[in-house]
């Protein structure tokens, strides 16, 4: 008896909808099911394929279901309630764990054994659509098991639970660093005649495994050599207690390695920095808070390694153990590896020691001197970044898992060419929508957050228009989350309001609430005496300002050249101009990739969705 591993012990079954059941056995063989007090029967065909349709039901549980055939399965612990699938990238993979900065007295409080989640197994499959799921189990938000949540996931499904009392089944497929188009069909990708020469190469097995062992001979021969070389390995090692730093130079800490002598470097360079403890400070367990660093780091106290991260993303925070710290001076050594790019300590971050409620700040001058030069360190092929793979893998095979609704935040790897995102998606809609046969599948998405990334193009303000005319399609919401995101930091930790606000679209759209919930969205626009009338939908209770005079509004005349606006609330209205402009063209809103000053709400406090009229 085979079935696919999400039907198993703990899982969410839909509400209200039909529930199929479906799974392989012996050709011909007769399989029993029962559930709630009734038992269903069906024979498998020649290829052993059988299913089995249960009907519809209430919310409820726990309950246990029986499979029989030539063996018999038990599955304990189910619950009937709402079930939402969750994808994207790693914002929507982001784990509760990494959100602590924020939410970890919160988290401490968290034991709702009726939320649910269930992390597809990440995998991609280019030659055909997988049918089973092969690994992954339910979870509960409980304690021990709810750090490793979807931060957004789990805050939706919090406000949910809160607000109906329904179990809550959250299926996670969503993987780091994934483009849409590899959560596409190759049928649907097939007719855009794009992506036709990767989906033909990758269908080479010899190709993607040549190119994979490749991949990782490289890597393991670049730390092979950097960590033969490098000066701050050998003894005595650099990370050692005590070691004479006299010939060592200072670094300001946090801060960009560009404009210094390391700014071209790749290879290794330790930092090490030396701070004062009190006897009271050093009896308990502590934390250190690095912020993040670019690259990788291995990080040591007084000579004992406690911890490292591989790649540039996650916030340093590592745990120290008891008896490691003492009284009196203690030593911070980190060695920084620069594998692609040039390096720093992320400023606008935290960089302390948490000891017993007692913070000593790290920041400032450090010692450094450079263990190691190499050559840039060529990143790796990302087969699941590929087209269809994610799909074929992992989205395909839920078919039969009947869903509630689709949350989706994605967006971050399609910036570098953005023009174009509402077509790639509303094509997603349809092959997902197509996938589990409900044409009105409720699609919420979350636009892009606010980044600074020095990029003069504003592609990640353009992605976010595609974003915004892709509510033309039926049956989706989106939440807006330019006022949420971290400037300095591709993954915001503050994924409780990305979740609540999608929880409001949710209410709306998927449970048939008339609420408030979105920020005004631009509608229309008016040329009147030298300016520009904008009207806009969702307005709430009315158009607010926070903090002040509005903001980051810009305005063009005929040349298309644009200049900061003055701009004002009249009624329900914003009135757009310039002084030196006298026949107005179009507005901008918001359109920067940064856009820390935009402050147009509605009165329930939901920000205004980014726009412009052109």
């Amino acid at each position: 008896m085979k079935l696919s591993s999400i039907i198993s012990n703990g899982m969410v079954l839909q509400r209200h909808q039909t529930i199929t059941i479906s799974g392989e056995t012996k050709p011909s063989q007769t399989i029993q099911l029962s559930f709630l007090h009734r038992t269903y029967e069906t024979t498998s065909d020649r290829h052993g394929n059988w299913a089995i349709v249960l009907g519809s039901f209430n919310h409820g549980g726990p309950y246990v279901m029986t499979i029989s055939a030539d063996e018999t399965l038990v599955i304990e612990d189910i619950f009937i309630g709402d079930v939402w699938l969750l994808s994207g990238q790693s914002n929507m993979e982001l784990p509760i764990r990494r959100t602590l900065d924020l939410f970890s007295e919160e988290m401490k409080a968290v034991q709702n054994p009726s939320i649910r989640q269930f992390s597809v197994p990440q995998t991609y499959q280019f030659h055909q659509q997988n049918d089973f799921l092969e690994g992954g189990k339910w979870t509960k938000a409980i304690q021990n098991e709810v750090l490793d949540f979807s931060a957004v996931g789990y805050f939706f499904a919090n406000e949910l639970y809160k607000k109906y009392e329904v179990p809550i089944g959250l299926v996670h497929a969503a993987v780091g660093g994934t483009p849409i188009e590899a959560w596409i069909s190759e049928k649907t990708l097939r007719e855009l005649h794009v992506y036709d020469e990767e989906l033909h190469q990758n269908k080479d097995d010899s190709y993607v495994s040549l190119t994979k062992l490749q991949d990782e001979e490289r890597h393991t021969k670049w730390y092979e050599q950097l960590n033969a070389n490098d000066l701050g390995l050998q003894k005595p090692a650099w990370y050692e207690e005590n070691l004479s730093t006299n010939d060592w130079q200072e670094f300001s800490v946090p801060n960009s390695w560009k404009s210094s002598e390391l700014e071209s470097l790749r290879g290794a360079v330790w930092f090490r920095k030396e701070f004062q403890l009190s006897d009271e400070m050093c009896t308990e367990n502590a934390k250190l808070m690095l912020g993040t660093i670019i690259d990788a780091d291995d990080t040591y106290i007084n000579g004992t390694h406690i911890g490292s991260t591989a790649y540039r993303y996650p916030p340093r925070r590592y745990n120290i153990p008891a008896g490691i710290l003492k009284p009196g001076k203690n030593t911070l050594a980190v060695r920084v590896i620069s594998t692609q790019t040039t390096g720093a300590f992320v400023t606008d971050m935290p960089y302390k020691l948490i000891v017993n409620s007692n913070e000593i700040n790290l920041e400032g001058s450090w010692s450094y001197k450079i263990g190691a030069i190499t050559e840039t360190l060529d990143p790796p092929t990302f087969f699941q970044y590929k087209p269809t793979g994610m799909y074929n893998g992992m989205i395909a095979p839920l078919k039969q898992m009947t869903m509630k609704g689709v949350l989706w935040y994605q967006g971050e790897s399609n910036t570098a060419n953005p023009s174009g995102y509402a077509q790639l998606f509303a094509k997603l809609v349809h092959d997902w929508r197509t996938n589990w046969q409900q044409q009105d599948l409720p699609f919420l998405y979350t636009q892009l957050a606010n980044l600074e990334n020095g990029d003069p193009h504003h592609h990640w303000a353009i992605l976010r228009e595609e974003q915004r005319k892709s509510l033309t399609i039926p049956h989706t919401e989106m939440a807006v989350t330019i006022d949420v995101g971290e400037q300095n930091d591709l993954h915001p930790q503050d994924k409780k309001s990305v979740g609540q606000r999608l929880a409001l679209c949710a209410r709306h759209i998927a449970y048939g609430e008339n609420i408030v919930y979105s920020g005004p969205h631009y509608k229309e626009m008016k040329r009147i005496d030298g300016k520009i009338k904008l009207s806009f939908d969702h307005i709430g209770s009315g158009l607010v300002t926070k903090g002040g005079e509005l903001q980051a509004f810009e305005i063009c005349g005929s040349d298309l050249n644009f200049f900061a606006a003055t701009a004002n609330i009249k009624d329900d209205h914003v009135i757009v101009y310039h002084d030196q402009i006298q026949n107005p063209v179009h507005v901008r809103y918001a359109w920067s990739d940064n856009p820390v000053e935009a402050n147009l709400y509605n009165k329930e406090g939901l920000p205004a969705s980014p726009f412009t009229t052109e």
